[in-house]
C-alpha cells in the first residue's frame, strides 16, 4: 500500500527529527573527548560551544533548531488540529528559534574550580538568558503535547513514553535550578538528564508517528 502524499511527508519529517536528535546526542558526546575535555558532571552543555572546536557544537544548536522544526511539521501532520496540539507546536516553535540562537552567542564559561555560571558579558547574558526560555518552553510545550496525544487516536501508543521523557525533562529541568542553588558541581549532569528527555521525547513521539506507515507496508 502507498501512503497518501501528506502521510510520506510527515513521516519524513518524522524520521528527520529521529535523526537529527540522535546525532545532536552523538556530537555532544563526541565533544566531551575533544579538547578542553569539559566535565560533563559539572560543567554546562554550552562550555561545549566554547574552545577549539566549539563551531561543531554551535553548528549543534543549529542542527536542534533543525531537528525541533522537523518534530513540529511531523506533529501538525497528525491527526485534527486541536488547541493543546497548537499551544505545544507554538511553544516548541519558541524553543527551536531558542536553540538556533543559541549558536550566535557563546556562554561566559565559568572559572576553573567552579560551577555557578556566571555572567560577564552581554553575549553571554543573552546566552544564559536564552537558554533558560527554550528549555522552559520545550518543558511547557511537552506538557501540551503529551497531554493532546493521550486523546489522539494515531498517537495514542506513544502515550506513556511521551509521558515517561516529559517527567524525565521536568525532573532534569527541577534538578537543574536544585544545582545551581544548592549543588553547582552537578549542574551538568541536571542539564543533561533534561536534555535526554527532550531528544528521548522528540524521538519516541517520532517513532510513533511513522509506525502506522510501517504497518501498512
Amino acid at each position: 500500500m502507498t501512503p497518501q502524499p501528506s502521510t510520506a511527508r510527515r513521516t519524513r519529517y518524522a524520521a528527520v527529527a529521529m535523526a537529527g536528535a540522535v546525532i545532536y546526542a552523538v556530537v555532544d558526546v563526541v565533544l566531551h573527548l575533544l579538547p578542553p575535555h569539559y566535565n560533563p558532571i559539572s560543567d554546562a552543555e554550552s562550555n561545549l560551544a566554547v574552545g577549539p572546536f566549539g563551531w561543531i557544537m554551535n553548528l549543534n544548536f543549529l542542527g536542534r533548531a533543525a531537528m525541533t522544526f522537523c518534530l513540529i511539521a511531523a506533529v501538525n501532520g497528525t491527526g485534527p488540529a486541536s488547541g493543546l496540539r497548537r499551544t505545544g507546536t507554538g511553544l516548541l516553535a519558541v524553543g527551536g528559534v531558542c536553540s538556533g540562537v543559541l549558536a550566535f552567542f557563546s556562554t561566559d564559561v565559568h572559572d576553573a574550580g567552579t560551577s555557578v555560571p556566571r555572567i560577564s558579558t552581554v553575549e553571554g547574558a543573552i546566552h544564559l538568558y536564552v537558554s533558560g526560555l527554550g528549555f522552559l518552553a520545550a518543558m511547557a510545550a511537552f506538557v501540551s503535547l503529551t497531554l493532546w496525544i493521550r486523546t489522539s487516536p494515531q498517537l495514542r501508543t506513544a502515550y506513556p513514553a511521551a509521558l515517561a521523557f516529559t517527567l524525565l525533562a521536568g525532573a532534569g529541568l527541577a534538578s537543574l535550578g536544585l544545582a545551581i542553588a544548592l549543588a553547582p558541581e552537578l549542574l551538568g549532569l541536571a542539564e543533561r538528564i533534561c536534555l535526554v528527555g527532550i531528544l528521548g521525547w522528540a524521538f519516541a513521539v517520532c517513532a510513533a508517528i511513522r509506525r502506522p506507515v510501517t504497518r501498512a507496508l
